[in-house]
């Protein structure tokens, strides 16, 4: 079992108190993102995971816990969304000096093939051209030569939840770049070659068409062929049939929570805005099985710790 942790929240920025108490305990509890009614229990002991792979855009909270998931035995990877787009778009991300550093901090301790660099979504805007996109993603990719040795991009999906949270910023004009394809077709081979230069492959995530004649080949974000070189698995690489069409992700179980994250992307797909994801921070209990919700909402034949492990937190 592949543990996504995850794809709905930034677990390592906001919830790495709760996330290390899940691994002391050995298990966590999922809420279904369809039905609130309805749990499922996740068992995270070592035994039972093959590897877990985080997506953040601030790891900080979370490395003073790496040490632990060591000794359990846990394997991990990271992918780290660094795009530096101006604060009105991101609004509590890192500045991107410090994004950079904590990059190559985290590069340095797990080292850089087990860190993937995300450069996603990429947005077409009056403050984010198609020109600039290659310059700024040659000056963040500079920085990080030698630290990571693949990078993720994807094109902007206009979701209606984000449409509406991006139409809200004054001053702020916005295109599809699929509905840009004399620039897209300009940039995108650009970034091919500045990834080469910096030693990096890139894999585009979830694109359909895929992006291949550009020098972008169809990438897995939860990867077989990425797991099983770093820590010497066997995994086969069967399509995850609960993902999107155009996501060739292996399957994996994602532990997070929908509009939970607090960085205040306006183009981001899994919060809706703001003020509701305070709202769901305010039921946040560090020492529940449930990411949100107390272990009362849990029923009983699911909250039996596995195993209790010495815990940093």
């Amino acid at each position: 079992m592949i543990i996504s942790a995850s794809r709905r929240t930034d677990i390592p920025a906001f919830y790495a108190r709760w996330f290390m108490q899940r691994i002391a305990e050995g298990f966590v509890v999922v809420r279904n993102p369809r039905n609130a009614l309805q749990f499922r229990r996740v068992e995270l002991t070592p035994d039972r995971v093959e590897a877990l792979v985080f997506w953040t855009r601030n790891p900080a909270p979370l490395l003073a816990g790496l040490d632990e998931l060591d000794r359990l035995g846990h394997r991990y990877l990271f992918h780290y969304t660094i795009t530096g787009y101006p604060r009105a778009l991101e609004s509590h991300v890192p500045e991107l000096p410090t994004a950079i550093r904590q990059f190559c901090a985290l590069s340095d301790r797990i080292g850089p093939g087990r860190l993937a660099w995300r450069y996603d979504p990429i947005l077409f805007s009056n403050w984010t051209p198609p020109g600039e996109h290659a310059r700024h993603f040659a000056a963040i990719a500079r920085q990080l030569a030698g630290k990571t040795q693949r990078v993720v991009i994807s094109l902007l999906d206009l979701y209606a939840k984000s449409c509406r949270n991006l139409d809200a910023i004054p001053g702020l004009s916005y295109q599809d770049p699929r509905q840009m394809p004399g620039e897209l077709a300009a940039l995108l081979p650009e970034l091919a070659a500045i990834a080469q230069q910096y030693g990096m492959t890139i894999h585009s995530c979830a694109e359909e068409p895929d992006l291949s004649s550009t020098g972008i080949q169809p990438g897995k974000c939860i990867d077989e062929q990425w797991l099983n070189v770093e820590f010497g698995l066997q995994l086969a690489g069967r399509k995850d049939p609960g993902q999107r069409s155009a996501c060739q992700c292996i399957p994996s179980v994602d532990i997070g929570q929908y509009n939970t994250c607090l960085h205040g992307c306006a183009y981001c797909y899994a919060t809706w805005s703001p003020s509701s994801a305070q709202r769901l921070l305010a039921r946040h209990d560090p020492k529940s099985p449930l990411l949100i919700g107390g272990a009362e909402e849990v029923p009983d034949a699911l909250r039996q710790p596995t195993t209790i492990q010495p815990s940093l937190w």
